[in-house]
């Protein structure tokens, strides 16, 4: 049981800063991409990533950016590479960016993403939309793969569908 707790946060860490990582980079590229002068970027996973464009010609592109590439990007990444734990890391990132844009539309923290997008126009719809979808289907995910790896019917693999271990000698025959 140790074993399965030790990987479950070592997959937890792992999760927050790729989810990190890869939601603020999608603003960034999603930045240049629209045009924008990237100013200032913090990518470090510790602290709360940021990035500054000025000027951003296209600022839901680059705002959109981050939430889209940060739940898409992990999903295609799992669904190529076809391992376990990419799955667990995921739909962390689903669930997160989907939770993040929830909590910061509840906030109202003007310098969060979902303020700033309803500020430069996105529908709140669309907000809501991308919400319901990424927070249900990153759930699902998540609390299934949580389930599959800290069971103690499972067996941990790290290329393959889990198998039932017998319990004791006895199960076995």
């Amino acid at each position: 049981m140790i074993y399965r707790v030790v990987v479950f946060v070592a997959l937890l860490a792992a999760s927050w800063c790729v989810m990190t990582f890869v939601h603020e980079s999608g603003h960034v590229v999603c930045g240049w991409i629209g045009g924008g002068q990237l100013q200032e970027a913090d990518l470090a996973p510790w602290g709360l990533p940021y990035s500054r464009f000025e000027p951003d010609p296209h600022p839901l592109l680059t705002l959109w950016g981050g939430p889209v590439i940060g739940a898409v990007l992990p999903l295609v990444a799992a669904a190529i590479a076809k391992q376990r734990w990419l799955w667990f890391i995921a739909y962390f990132c689903l669930l997160a960016n989907g939770g993040y844009l929830a909590t910061a539309w509840i906030s109202g923290e003007r310098f969060l993403d979902t303020p700033r997008l309803l500020h430069h126009g996105a529908h709140p719809a669309t907000i809501a939309a991308f919400c319901v979808a990424t927070i249900a289907t990153g759930y699902y995910g998540f609390r299934k793969e949580c389930i599959r790896l800290l069971s103690a019917e499972q067996k941990i693999h790290a290329d393959g569908p889990s198998r039932a271990e017998p319990r004791n000698a006895a199960d076995s025959r």
